[in-house]
């Protein structure tokens, strides 16, 4: 999984808002054409960009496809946002003290 991938598809705001709908329930792309009020043409070029980042699948029911978030997505953007928080709170936030390496030894700023 590359996790660039998934949070550039995810950075465009609509992009965000079909994935937020989508884990609230399946649906197809009249269904969120309608619920979000944008054309189905661009529901479908969203959903490919997500597809193609891995972070939804199709499955066909008829003519019509039902989108849903890919749980092994959800898991790993959990693992890699709970990884970055842990080592945010490992962080010295000590302002006084300059922990550049370039700075010169025993040098104050």
């Amino acid at each position: 999984m590359e996790l660039d991938r998934m949070l550039k598809a995810l950075g465009e705001p609509m992009r965000l808002k079909i994935y937020q709908a989508l884990l609230e329930r399946k649906h197809c792309v009249r269904s969120l054409s309608k619920k979000l009020g944008i054309s189905e043409s661009a529901v479908s070029q969203h959903m490919k960009v997500m597809k193609d980042a891995g972070l939804v699948c199709g499955e066909k029911y008829g003519y019509h496809t039902h989108y849903l978030p890919l749980q092994d997505a959800a898991d790993y953007l959990a693992r890699q946002f709970e990884s970055m928080r842990t080592a945010s709170l490992t962080v010295d936030r000590d302002m006084t003290v300059c922990q550049c390496e370039y700075r010169e030894e025993g040098k104050q700023i």
